[in-house]
């Protein structure tokens, strides 16, 4: 009975987390770089609820009802956090089509994730008071339940990826999960009885009918209906992938994906799409072959295919965002869909150059802004060299990104320098073609460099075009080379960061220049981390680690480093997974099935770790010889983690195994090290509720501090290596005051003296 209820506890909170995560990125318009600020704030809910519960659970006499309450508070806060963060904007007055700024993004996530994961978090707790297995040996009790509540974390994840997402909406997904919660309280809590009986089956009752009634059907128009005011939507949908909503106003389309416009049809940007759709191939002698990345339906397509043009490949992540140009046609995107000699791939661009055997005349980028980490891949050194291998002689690569004509503020200028940067170091010859957007043309002939004014709009004629906005005179006007001499003075000073797939420092700039136009304290905030390197982070931990050691020495709560150590250790984990996706991500794209299933891996390993150490758990000082060893084995770990991503040891074909291999690990570590740090709590702390929220609140808060720097800041300004160097700095701040305290930490356990109850 106790251990299903404690598995249905871990289904619910990923389910919850993750719902709430894909409905706040819709708001925060896709933005990836938010997910760790989203997961952060989760986390710290988790934590308020787990501490403050578990400091007050001694005093609480009937559990089992306070249980119950607890329960039927999160299925009646989950719905109900759904619908707040779809209309988040509009209660906070943002109009729609305005970005949300970083500290928007903390503010919005924090109250949404709170009212649920505060009470899932204070179920933790309970739930290790009340497990049978605390009577004998309480150490059993706080580590069966974080093996058994993540086990359910892991179905919750499987669930979730294969069943919930596909197949049924948000709300319809935390009605059931609310559902279930309720109907643990009815069946299988036999002790409770009175008003708690029959306030379960109120809800239970309430619930059904509310279903029945098609209650969740209003409910899902009327979010939609607030969130997209003043709009009429036509069509909802999330999609493994993203969230896709479809508008009109009079006769125009406007295809939405996490809440960025990314298709209008059949009007689209004119001026973009001319530009775009001609300008590339009109730099190539005989453009036959072309490859689109993203971006390419309503309008670039149909430009494209005015040319001499044979085959034309476009490479569209989410078959979802395909089937709803079908569902809302025009006359624009039926024309471009329907051409023969249109091959839609609906796998991710990066991953498809990687696997495809063909090459092209030209290969054109349709996103225009390094926003986040997966469209950052695109932008890469690395990313150019594939696209090379892709090209036939001669062939051409294009992508645009924002600009001026006027003046390029410090973060549009790093920008372009980084990407333009990483372009050179792949390709000979490259043109910039300034404006308010930038266009950059690379090709390993030096025609794309040569080409004059005059020879464009001869092929223009040749190929019989209608010039539209290329008219000779605006030819001269956007392609005079005074531009490019104002833009070559402009970057001048700009920075000489190179725009890797591991060091995304243009994913950095993008994010400080989003947050200077929506949140300017942020910005600014946000700017003073760009000059962060290694060597100012490990001064700080080297003076941590000396103020945490010369504290132990004086202080007679020797445990605390254990908490401190669980801290770190919370920062591993969360800084590990960012890192893994992320490398996962550059290696393979949005395949979010796979990384579902990586994810799923990691918590499987959390649960092996804690239940083997949980058998071999005898006494506090093998305990505590066995904990200093996993610090250790947790250092070596992520060095070695570090040089298998980063410094190329990934065996071809083998690269999923080693993944996997890294995602299992890095969850049997920490699944070890919880359950020992519980053990040498209980030692002198006899309390199991309080032991239980301090090291969970311990590990949630370190886990919370790495969401919050690691997308934003560490990943984009030091890279992935140096990011896996500060958590070693990190693990090494609670490994080495340890180490020069064990004979104090042992010599306590013996007497009992290493801790007092209220340490």
């Amino acid at each position: 009975m106790y251990i299903f209820t404690i598995l249905i506890i871990g289904l619910s909170g990923v389910v919850a987390q993750v719902l709430l995560l894909r409905e706040l990125l819709v708001v925060f318009y896709g933005n990836e770089l938010t997910i760790g600020v989203i997961l952060a704030n989760w986390i710290l809910s988790e934590a308020l609820g787990v501490f403050s519960l578990g400091r007050a659970i001694a005093g609480i006499r009937k559990k089992i009802d306070v249980f119950f309450i607890l329960q039927a508070l999160f299925a009646l806060c989950l719905p109900a956090a759904i619908y707040l963060a779809r209309i988040a904007k509009v209660a906070a007055g943002i109009p729609q089509g305005e970005a949300v700024g970083l500290w928007g993004v903390f503010i919005i996530s924090l109250l949404a994730n709170l009212p649920v994961a505060a009470c899932h978090g204070a179920l933790f707790s309970l739930a290790c008071k009340i497990y049978p297995a605390q009577q004998n040996e309480p150490v059993l009790s706080i580590s069966r339940v974080y093996a058994w509540e993540t086990a359910g974390t892991m179905l919750g994840g499987i669930m979730l990826t294969y069943i919930f997402i596909p197949y049924f909406n948000s709300f319809q997904v935390a009605f059931m999960v609310s559902l279930l919660n309720l109907l643990i309280c009815f069946i299988f809590f036999r002790p409770l009885r009175g008003l708690y009986r029959f306030a379960a089956l109120f809800l239970l009752a309430i619930f059904a009918v509310f279903i029945l009634a098609k209650g969740i059907d209003d409910l899902e128009r009327l979010s939609i209906s607030r969130q997209w005011q003043n709009q009429q939507v036509l069509d909802y949908q999330n999609s493994i992938y993203g969230n896709i909503t479809v508008t009109r106003q009079l006769e125009q389309y406007t295809f939405f994906y996490n809440g960025v416009p990314a298709i209008s049809a059949p009007y689209p940007d004119i001026a973009f799409v001319q530009e775009f759709g001609n300008l590339p191939l009109l730099f190539h002698d005989d453009p036959r072959d072309i490859l689109v990345i993203g971006g390419g339906a309503g309008g670039l397509i149909s430009e494209i295919l005015g040319h001499p043009v044979e085959r034309l490949h476009y490479a569209e992540l989410d078959p979802l965002l395909i089937e709803m140009l079908a569902r809302y046609p025009t006359a624009l995107t039926l024309r471009e869909l329907s051409d023969r000699r249109v091959r839609i791939v609906n796998t991710d661009g990066r991953f498809y150059l990687r696997i495809s055997p063909d090459t092209y005349d030209a290969a054109l980028i349709g996103f225009t802004v390094p926003r986040d980490l997966s469209t950052n891949r695109l932008f890469t050194a690395e990313s150019f060299g594939l696209i090379k291998k892709r090209l036939n002689p001669g062939g051409i690569l294009a992508f645009c990104l924002p600009g001026s004509l006027v003046h390029l503020s410090r973060q549009l200028r790093d920008t372009n320098a980084s990407v333009l940067s990483a372009l050179k170091s792949a390709f000979p010859f490259v043109r910039v073609i300034p404006g308010d957007y930038n266009m950059f043309l690379a090709s390993d002939s030096p025609r794309v460099i040569d080409l004059t004014v005059k020879g464009v709009s001869e092929r223009l004629a040749s190929r019989r075009i209608k010039p539209g906005l290329l008219v000779p005179d605006y030819l001269a006007y956007r392609l005079d080379r005074k531009w490019v001499e104002w833009f070559n003075q402009s970057i001048s000073g700009a920075t000489k960061k190179v725009n890797r797939d591991f060091a995304p420092i243009a994913v950095f700039e993008t994010l400080v220049l989003w947050n200077k136009k929506f949140s300017p304290s942020m910005g600014a905030f946000l700017q003073s981390f760009a000059g962060l390197n290694l060597a100012t982070v490990a001064l700080g931990f080297l003076l941590l680690t000396l103020a945490l050691s010369a504290f132990l020495r004086c202080s007679r709560k020797g445990l605390r480093i254990v908490a401190y150590s669980i801290f770190t250790t919370g920062f591993f984990g969360m800084l590990a997974n960012l890192i893994l996706i992320f490398a996962f991500q550059v290696f393979y794209g949005y395949l979010y099935r796979h990384i579902g299933i990586l994810i799923s891996i990691f918590m499987t390993g959390i649960a092996l770790g804690s239940i083997l150490i949980s058998a071999g758990l005898k006494s506090a000082i093998k305990g505590l010889r066995a904990f200093a060893l996993i610090e250790f084995i947790l250092v070596a770990f992520v060095l070695i983690m570090a040089g298998v991503i980063t410094r190329g040891f990934l065996p071809g074909y083998y690269t999923v195994l080693a993944f996997i291999l890294l995602f299992l690990i890095s969850g049997i570590l920490m699944g070890l090290e919880f359950p020992l740090a519980s053990r040498l709590y209980l030692e002198t702390q006899k309390e199991v509720g309080a032991t239980a929220g301090i090291l969970y609140a311990s590990d949630l808060m370190g886990g919370w501090l790495a969401g919050i720097l690691g997308g934003v800041i560490l990943l984009p300004v030091l890279g992935l290596f140096n990011t896996c160097l500060v958590i070693v700095l990190f693990k090494l701040s609670s490994l080495i005051p340890l180490l020069s305290n064990y004979r104090k930490l042992e010599t306590g356990f013996i007497f009992g003296s290493a801790s007092s109850p209220g340490s």
